[in-house]
């Protein structure tokens, strides 16, 4: 089995409004109907009734980059590195 993460998104008009992102197991290969049914079988399971006029927006393959998506941000204090300045020529 392979891990997808699921985009979902609620409508506008909707009393529950959510979206965010949850992870799902799929036999099926990426963007087939059964691939994104088991995502809605997923998301029913886990929000309940709730989730019956949400739509799943996109459905992507879980790699280690995406682990940054479970809502945690990651700060970077690397120092910036000094560019060097193109020198040109100016003919005027």
């Amino acid at each position: 089995m392979t891990t997808y993460l699921a985009h979902y998104r609620s409508p506008v008009s909707a009393d529950v409004r959510g979206s965010g992102v949850f992870e799902f197991d799929s036999d099926a290969r990426a963007g087939s109907k059964e691939n994104l049914h088991d995502a809605r079988m997923k998301m029913l399971e886990t929000f309940g009734k709730d989730a019956v006029p949400w739509t799943i927006e996109r459905v992507e393959k879980k790699t280690a980059k995406s682990e940054a998506l479970d809502g945690q941000l990651s700060l970077d204090f690397r120092p910036e590195k000094k560019r060097r300045r193109r020198r040109t020529k100016e003919y005027w």
